[in-house]
C-alpha cells in the first residue's frame, strides 16, 4: 500500500510520522510505503512570525530540517507536485518524476494574498512570512506615534492573528513607554469584533480595557497610500500613520491550477477529511474548503484522526473514526498574558480570563511545537 503524502507542514508532517509509527510492521515488511514530497527543506513554526514582529524571536529561531523531524521510516524528497492526476493515481512533480499511490494526502497549505486588494501589499506590514515580519519590526523601531489600523481580510490564517497582533502591539508600544502617543483602531469584515462570537464578546472587553476603538462590517477595498487612508466596501474609510494588515488568503496555486478546488480550497468531507467525488485522495489542514479555523491545532488534530483510520485501512479493511472538528487555539492576550479557545463542530468556544498560566504555557509551547511536529504530543 504506498501513502503518498503532499506537503510538510503542520498536518502533513503530524500524519507521515504517526502512520509510521503505527505502521512500522507494515513499513518493515514492505506491505505499505510512506512518501513525502515537500516544496522545501526546512519547516517553519509559523506562529512564531508573530514575536518577530515585536524582536521577542530571532528569525532563524523558526526553522528546524524537515528530514529531521520525519521517522526514518519515511521517504522525503524536495520536490514539489506541478501536477495532480488523481484518476491515474499518480502526480507529476517539478523534476519531472512521476510517483504512484494507493492513497495520496494533499497539505499544501495556504499562502496570504494582499496584492488582492489594491495598495495593500505597498502600504501596509504582516507577518505572514519572514521578510513580511521582519520588515514590521523596522517600521514598528521606527514608529514614533499616530494611529495604528488593523484592517482584516477573509479568510485568513490562524484565526486569531487580529486579536493577536492588536494585543501585542498594544504591549510593544506600552513598552516603549509611547502608549500614549499611539491610538489603536481595529477593523473586522463581519458585524461583530471576530468570526467565533463568543471570542468576539470576549474581545470586546478586552478591546475596552485598552482603548481600542473597532469598527466592524468594514471589508477592504483599497489603499490610499498618498493620503493614508483605507477604504471599505461599504463606502467607509479609515486614516492610519501605520497600517497593519491581515491579508485575504488563498490555498495554494498548484491546487487552483490543477482545477482541485475554487481559490485552492479542496472540497472535503467534514468528518471523513476525504476530497469530494473521490475515495483514496483525502484533505489536510488550510488545504480544505472546512469552515472551520485554518489554524495548525486543526491541521494537528485532523491528522491525528487521518493517521488512525489510514491505518486502520491497510490493517482492518476499514476507517474507524470521524474527525469532530476539534481546534485549539492559543490567544496572545500581551507579554504577560493569555488565554485558549477550544471548540469542534457541536461545541462553540468559551474563552476565559488571560493569566500568565496559559501564558507561560504558551511560551513553552514555542518549544515544544518540535515534538508536537514529530507526532509525539
Amino acid at each position: 500500500m504506498k501513502i503518498l503524502i503532499v506537503g510538510g507542514g503542520m498536518g502533513g508532517t503530524i500524519l507521515g510520522n504517526n502512520l509510521a509509527r503505527r505502521l512500522k510492521k507494515e513499513l518493515k515488511t514492505g506491505k505499505a510505503h510512506i512518501t513525502m514530497l515537500s516544496a522545501s527543506e526546512q519547516h517553519m513554526y509559523q506562529p512564531g512570525l508573530l514575536y518577530v514582529c515585536v524582536g521577542r524571536m530571532a528569525p532563524d529561531e523558526l526553522y528546524r530540517e524537515q528530514a529531521s523531524l520525519l521517522e526514518p521510516e519515511i521517504e522525503f524528497h524536495v520536490d514539489p507536485v506541478e501536477e495532480f492526476h488523481l484518476e491515474q493515481n499518480h502526480v507529476k512533480t517539478k523534476s519531472g518524476k512521476v510517483y504512484d499511490y494507493d492513497m495520496i494526502v494533499i497539505a499544501t497549505g495556504s499562502r496570504s494574498l494582499p496584492e488582492s486588494i489594491p495598495g495593500l501589499a505597498e502600504n501596509s506590514v504582516n507577518c505572514y512570512t519572514e521578510a513580511n515580519a521582519i520588515e514590521m519590526w523596522r517600521q514598528l523601531k521606527a514608529f514614533q506615534g499616530g494611529t495604528v489600523t488593523i484592517a482584516v481580510g477573509v479568510p485568513h490564517k490562524c484565526p486569531m492573528i487580529p486579536l493577536e497582533v492588536t494585543f501585542v502591539l498594544h504591549d510593544y508600544f506600552k513598552e516603549r513607554g509611547i502608549l500614549d502617543k499611539v491610538k489603536f483602531q481595529y477593523t473586522y469584515p463581519i458585524g461583530r469584533l471576530h468570526s467565533l462570537a463568543p471570542v468576539g464578546e470576549w474581545a470586546k472587553g478586552e478591546f475596552e480595557r485598552m482603548g481600542v476603538q473597532s469598527e466592524t462590517l468594514f471589508n477592504m477595498k483599497e489603499v490610499d497610500g498618498a493620503n493614508h487612508i483605507i477604504h471599505s466596501e461599504e463606502g467607509t474609510q479609515q486614516p492610519y500613520d501605520l497600517l497593519v494588515a491581515v491579508p485575504p488568503h488563498k490555498g495554494m496555486e498548484v491546487i487552483e491550477k490543477n482545477g482541485l478546488g475554487q481559490n485552492g480550497w479542496i472540497p472535503t468531507d467534514r468528518h471523513s477529511l476525504k476530497m469530494d467525488g473521490h475515495d483514496n485522495v483525502y484533505v489536510l489542514g488550510d488545504t480544505t474548503n472546512l469552515p472551520i479555523s485554518k489554524a495548525g491545532s486543526t491541521a494537528h488534530f485532523e491528522a491525528e484522526a487521518l493517521a488512525e483510520n489510514l491505518a486502520a485501512i491497510i490493517k482492518l479493511g476499514e476507517p474507524v473514526r470521524d474527525y469532530d472538528g476539534k481546534v485549539f487555539c492559543f490567544i496572545e492576550a500581551g507579554k504577560d498574558r493569555a488565554t485558549y479557545a477550544m471548540f469542534n463542530y457541536n461545541q462553540p468556544p468559551a474563552p476565559k480570563a488571560p493569566n500568565k498560566a496559559v501564558h507561560w504555557f504558551k511560551m513553552a509551547y514555542n518549544q515544544l511545537y518540535w515534538a508536537s511536529a514529530r507526532g509525539l504530543l
